[in-house]
């Protein structure tokens, strides 16, 4: 039973390493990405005619600009964290998702950036929702996926914790609705509300020490194990 036991331990830390490997992999192809598409001019986004193909290892984090105009009785407050501080803690608040139509009448959705939780509702912050049209610079975005830690959206009250441009789209009524976001950059809103340049850019990348973490402790079980075993056989 001993060894079996220890046959089980050692299998799972050394899936436990090789997972963190894996990732380790994904994390630096993740940082490539956005070395390579975040900064310098921005580009066009993706033609709609080609939004059916889109996909996010090809096109998240390439730094775009798009003209439009703001459907802003049609945004959305999603929960988050913003960055940095506020108080000594992280700013909690909502990003505000924002339709952006186009000339061509195709939308794309903008998460415009953050508020605090006291300025919710727009009515707080009337100098923020300019009218007319309206340039916008900022990052191609992939949908937030839920994982199993993320609330249930409730959009019957209007409660969301993604940023899904499709279920955005289908709650509010939307057609023609790009698959993607953008998340505008730091440019300052009129009455500085919502603040964007949010995106995370700069990512831990410490898998690699995870790995030999969990490598480590395979074989410091190996050596435990047949420290026991050498005894038995003694005895």
């Amino acid at each position: 039973m001993p060894g079996l036991t220890a046959l089980v331990a050692f299998a799972i830390l050394i899936g436990l390493g090789s997972w963190q490997l894996q990732r380790k992999a994904w994390k630096e192809s993740l940082i490539q990405q956005i070395e390579t598409r975040a900064y310098g001019e921005p580009g066009s986004i993706l033609p709609e005619a080609e939004w059916s193909g889109w996909r996010a290892d090809q096109d998240e984090f390439r730094k775009v600009r798009v003209t439009g105009t703001f459907l802003h009785d049609l945004e959305t407050p999603v929960y988050g964290l913003a960055p940095g501080t506020r108080q000594g803690a992280p700013l909690q608040g909502y990003y505000i998702i924002t339709p952006l139509r186009l000339p061509t009448g195709a939308i794309v959705m903008v998460n415009r950036g953050i508020v605090p939780i006291e300025l919710k509702d727009p009515a707080g912050r009337p100098q923020g929702q300019p009218a007319g049209e309206v340039t916008v610079t900022g990052l191609v975005r992939a949908p937030e996926a839920r994982n199993p830690f993320t609330p249930e959206n409730d959009p019957a009250r209007n409660t969301w914790f993604t940023r899904d441009p499709q279920a955005l789209a289908e709650v509010r009524g939307l057609e023609r609705v790009a698959p993607f976001l953008i998340d505008a950059d730091a440019t300052p809103n009129p009455g500085g509300w919502p603040r964007g340049g949010q995106t995370q850019l700069i990512l831990p990348n410490n898998h690699l020490q995870y790995a030999l973490t969990w490598y480590g402790l395979a074989l410091t079980l190996i050596g435990v194990f047949g420290a026991f075993a050498w005894r038995r056989v003694k005895g």
